[in-house]
């Protein structure tokens, strides 16, 4: 039976181009009992605002009950989709403690609480009207992962040793060569679904594996016909996308913005990457997950506050992420301002929830609270009138319009109008207030306009 499925597989590798699906390739094995009710609030994937939770920085218990009792905190940011950092244990084997190195497909981690403790969670967020998502890492294991016994589940150097990828040391690298080891981690990710009830994954370094994979693993989840999922590539190829992916993540779109604000880099450039990040989608909705900061970058690169501009920078910088084109999303402690890093592997720094910024607090919330309001924003046809410095453009959807002018840069900056925008009418999105438009504007240091019609 082996020997003809791994002939079938190979057969429908070659077939990837084609409509053929891979679905049907995972046995009719037992699963564990559905949990609770599949959540039928799941935002249609244009509408998402996302929230990433990292349980060891999240708070003073760094588990999953820490997580629960701040949800009432999250949706009032107007989030609808939070996206939890992995669950499993950490491997101990060549361990540095990376949440990242996964010691079992298929459990909670001890440190992060129970099963019951992550369903807790699923349920508070369902009630308060928020998806989640569980983060998980397809390429790779911890060395101490129990697959590890069986050397045809991992890529072998020319002497028989195990190998890892890149420079990571203490995780060993998956074989996508075979088939069986892409059903096991294909059957662990559909049980999550059952047994915890969640909505989607995001697919950590899903650069790694080849694409025919998540082809089949994403074919598959779709047979799970009483949930709606939500899946994103934590990489950047386009084919993602015709795999089946919602999204594919804004690592470009995050290092251009950096540059944008320390190396002076022209504002219009957010244009080419608007056409380049988006040019593999297949379906209407597929989209990028943007960001200023994340679990990574905030260790390695610095906090929003330290990249762009302190307070009034960041959010110059946010409206852009919120807006422009793609899916916002905010890390734990970036809404309240946190000052410091979250560093590596996050075990001595925390989020300090008792720091109050409330300023910076109202920005988020405001900032979201008209995304969420406005069809144009989510799904609208965008035109830019960027120039070098204040990011400008439009969105319209039907009858509804709105223009944002945001100045990514410390200085006042003043900005050319388009003929086509002179003279037109709008009305200020927060505080009502109306203007029409002159041949010129002028911006104030990291200053933004939000205008609808």
């Amino acid at each position: 039976m082996k020997k003809i499925t791994g002939i079938l597989f190979s057969t429908l590798v070659l077939c990837f181009n084609t409509t053929i699906s891979f679905a049907q390739m995972l046995p009719g094995e037992p699963y564990p009992p559905q949990y609770g009710k599949p959540f039928k609030d799941v935002p249609d994937r244009r509408d998402v605002t996302m929230y990433q939770v990292n349980m060891r920085s999240f708070s003073d218990t760094r588990d999953l009950k820490g997580v629960t009792a701040r949800l009432d905190s999250i949706k009032e940011l107007g989030v609808n989709v939070i996206y939890l950092m992995p669950v499993f244990p950490v491997g101990v084997l060549k361990s540095v403690n990376s949440p990242y190195a996964t010691r079992n497909y298929d459990s909670v981690g001890a440190e992060f609480g129970t099963l019951d403790d992550l369903r807790a969670l699923v349920d508070g967020a369902h009630k308060r009207k928020m998806a989640v998502l569980i983060d998980i890492v397809a390429n790779h294991t911890s060395w101490d992962h129990p697959w590890i016994t069986n050397k045809s589940f991992y890529e072998l150097d020319t002497a028989g040793n195990i190998k890892y990828p890149r420079t990571w040391r203490d995780v060993a690298q998956l074989n996508f060569k075979n088939s069986d080891m892409r059903l096991s981690l294909i059957k662990s990710m559909k049980a999550w679904v059952y047994k915890a009830n969640i909505d989607g994954f995001r697919c950590d370094f899903a650069d790694g594996p080849p694409i025919d994979f998540w082809k089949q693993a994403l074919d598959t989840m779709k047979t799970i016909t009483t949930h709606k999922l939500l899946m994103l590539a934590e990489g950047s190829r386009p084919e993602h996308f015709a795999a089946g992916f919602d999204y594919n993540f804004g690592f470009s779109f995050f290092g251009n913005l950096k540059n944008i604000y320390s190396r002076n880099k022209s504002v219009r450039s957010i244009d080419t990457l608007n056409i380049r990040d988006y040019r593999g989608t297949v379906e209407e909705g597929q989209a990028m997950v943007r960001y200023l900061t994340n679990h990574d970058v905030n260790g390695s690169d610095g906090t929003p506050l330290d990249l762009f501009g302190g307070k009034t920078g960041s959010m110059a910088a946010f409206v852009v992420v919120a807006y422009m084109k793609g899916i916002p999303m905010i890390y734990n402690g970036q809404e309240i301002g946190t000052p410091y890093r979250l560093t590596f592997p996050f075990t001595s720094t925390k989020v300090d929830w008792t720091l109050k910024n409330p300023d910076i607090t109202a920005d988020y919330k405001k900032i979201i609270a008209f995304r969420n309001r406005s069809e144009a924003i989510r799904r609208g046809l965008l035109t830019s009138y960027s120039d070098d410095d204040v990011c400008v453009f439009t969105k319209i959807k039907g009858t509804e319009k709105v223009l944002v002018l945001s100045n990514l840069r410390n200085k006042q900056v003043t900005y050319m109008v388009p003929a086509t925008l002179v003279n037109t009418a709008w009305k200020d999105a927060f505080n009502g207030g109306r203007t029409t438009l002159k041949t010129s504007i002028t911006l104030e240091p990291y200053s933004y306009m939000v205008y609808k019609n």
